[in-house]
C-alpha cells in the first residue's frame, strides 16, 4: 500500500514570507499553488510593470532578467525544502551552491504569471538537488538543476 502524500496548498505570500526570508524586492514567489511535501511544489511569481529592474531591462522592451527567473526558481525550492524538513521559522537560509543546465526558453514580459514548477532530485539534511521549471502558462519559459545548501545564517 502506498504512504499518503502530504499536500499543502495553496499558500498565500505570509506564508512563503515565513519559509524565507526573501523580502521586496528580492521576493520573488508571491504565492504557492500546491506543495507535495518531500517532492514538488507549484508556485507564483506576478510579474508586474511595477517590478524595479524593468527599468533598466530594457527601456521600451522590458524583460525580466533571467538570472532573476532562476533565482525565483530557487526561492520557489526554498520553500520546498524548508516546509519538507520542517524547519519554517527555525531562521536556517538556503544557499546555492551550484546552478547547471539553464535554458532560456522565451521572454517573460510584464502582465504575466510566471508559473514555478520544482521538484527535489536529491533531499539529505543539509544539501538538496532540485530541477526547476518556470511556465507562462504551458510555453517553458526556462530550466535549471541546481544544488542548494541548507545551514545557519551568518552570525553578526
Amino acid at each position: 500500500m502506498a504512504a499518503e502524500k502530504t499536500v499543502l496548498g495553496p499558500l498565500d505570500i505570509r506564508r512563503v514570507m515565513a519559509a524565507i526570508p526573501h523580502r521586496y524586492p528580492m521576493l520573488l514567489v508571491d504565492r504557492v499553488l500546491e506543495l507535495v511535501i518531500d517532492e514538488r511544489i507549484s508556485a507564483i511569481k506576478a510579474v508586474t510593470i511595477n517590478e524595479p529592474f524593468f527599468n533598466g531591462h530594457f527601456p521600451g522592451r522590458p524583460i525580466m532578467p533571467g538570472v532573476l527567473i532562476v533565482e525565483a526558481l530557487a526561492q520557489a525550492a526554498g520553500v520546498l525544502a524548508v516546509e519538507s524538513l520542517g524547519l519554517a521559522g527555525s531562521g536556517k537560509l538556503v544557499y546555492f551552491m551550484s546552478i547547471d543546465d539553464v535554458k532560456f526558453r522565451t521572454p517573460v514580459e510584464p502582465g504575466v504569471l510566471l508559473r514555478l514548477d520544482v521538484a527535489f532530485v536529491q533531499k539529505r539534511a543539509s544539501v538538496c538537488k532540485f530541477e526547476g521549471k518556470a511556465y507562462l502558462g504551458d510555453k517553458l519559459a526556462a530550466q535549471a538543476n541546481f544544488t542548494a545548501m541548507i545551514a545557519d545564517p551568518p552570525k553578526d
